[in-house]
């Protein structure tokens, strides 16, 4: 059984001005950024790879993460995840997962909830910004309708606002 991490892109700035595709981060996503990799690592749950939108907020999401969590995999960017829908979210996965046992996609909304709902059989998932789902799945290519189960789900809320100092 292997591991499928969703992970939104951590908050970011509206207030910059740019285009949608080159927002940054804020201060609070730069914080859940980093605490999200940080928990990851502590678990035991660092991806062996992580794919990633090519928008800004999604990279730095990547590397914030990678950085504070340590870990010691690849980052891809593909273009099928922005904005992406679960047709292309899927698509990059089976491109890039090949031997991976916990990959980790780094993306928008609503693309990943709608991933995750489809994976998971039509359940229902809101994925907040920052938000890490686990999904369990049997291989990369058989990804389809029903074809995971949602191991489990966090929020940087849970870790930051001084609930657990990371």
């Amino acid at each position: 059984m292997s591991e499928l991490l969703l992970i939104r892109h951590a908050k970011s700035d509206w207030g910059a001005g740019l285009p949608d595709a080159e927002r940054p981060l804020n201060r609070r996503g730069e914080q859940s950024a980093r605490t999200m990799g940080r928990v990851l690592a502590l678990a035991g749950r660092a991806p062996d790879l992580v794919l990633t939108s090519p928008a800004r907020r999604a990279r730095l999401t990547a590397e914030l993460a990678v950085e504070a969590g340590e870990w010691a995999c690849p980052v891809v960017e593909d273009q099928r995840l922005c904005p992406g829908s679960p047709r292309q979210v899927i698509e990059a996965i089976r491109s890039h997962a090949g031997a991976a046992r916990r990959p980790a996609v780094i993306g928008h909304e609503p693309a990943l909830s709608q991933t995750a709902a489809l994976l998971l059989g039509g359940s229902q998932l809101h994925m907040v910004t920052g938000a890490v789902a686990c999904l369990e799945v049997d291989s990369w290519n058989g990804l389809g309708p029903g074809s995971a189960t949602l191991a489990w789900m966090l929020t940087p809320r849970l870790f930051t606002e001084g609930r657990f100092p990371l």
